[in-house]
């Protein structure tokens, strides 16, 4: 039985993650021509949402895929524990970022991976989350803060969340990967600089 619970406890916590609030709430707003894949970057996330939709589906998006990654880490440590939980963190952000449900083309995980750290550990989500508003309020970009927690969240688990280490240093490449595009944009300074006009 604890093998079953264990098994349903990361599918649940995968398609958790193929839950979309960004391409629901666009879709809300403007139907199928409005889906946020369509429109700006083309990314399904927080940022694009605020670009194209303003401030309301912005917030909305970042409330559910934040409380996503917490619900799957919860779940997981209410069946299995740490080990568990770490897992399902995991999963929630696999499932975040290639969701079976929307072909694969999911988001960057940034504010699902925050809802998985802050309930691995309160401290190890709020270190990350400052981290990124440090790197965000010197650039006036939101890229820079990402790819800045995405390398330190497997260096801080060593010392909030050992047995996640190697879960998050698999994520933190996979969120540098999803940025490659960002990264190129950097480099050759085209990237945009975020506005909370709308």
């Amino acid at each position: 039985m604890t093998n079953v619970w264990t098994i349903a406890a990361c599918i649940a916590a995968y398609f958790l993650g193929n839950i979309s609030p960004a391409i629901l709430v666009s879709r809300a707003i403007g139907g199928r021509d409005g889906d946020i894949r369509k429109q700006g970057s083309g990314n399904p996330g927080t940022t694009n949402m605020l670009r194209v939709y303003g401030k309301k589906a912005a917030a909305v998006t970042l409330l559910i895929d934040v409380l996503k990654g917490v619900a799957a880490v919860l779940i997981g440590r209410a069946i299995g524990g740490a080990p568990l939980a770490y897992l399902c963190g995991f999963l929630v952000e696999i499932g975040h970022m290639y969701p079976v449900c929307w072909g694969f083309k999911g988001g960057k995980g940034i504010a699902t991976g925050l809802g998985v750290l802050l309930a691995i550990s309160p401290l190890y989500g709020l270190l990350e989350l400052g981290i990124a508003v440090i790197a965000f309020v010197a650039t006036k970009m939101v890229s820079p803060g990402s790819l800045a927690a995405a390398v330190a969240m497997p260096l801080l688990a060593l010392h909030f969340a050992p047995g996640f280490f190697w879960y998050a240093l698999v994520l933190g490449i996979i969120v540098i990967y999803k940025h490659r595009s960002n990264i190129k944009k950097l480099m050759n300074h085209e990237e945009s600089k975020i506005s909370f006009k709308k």
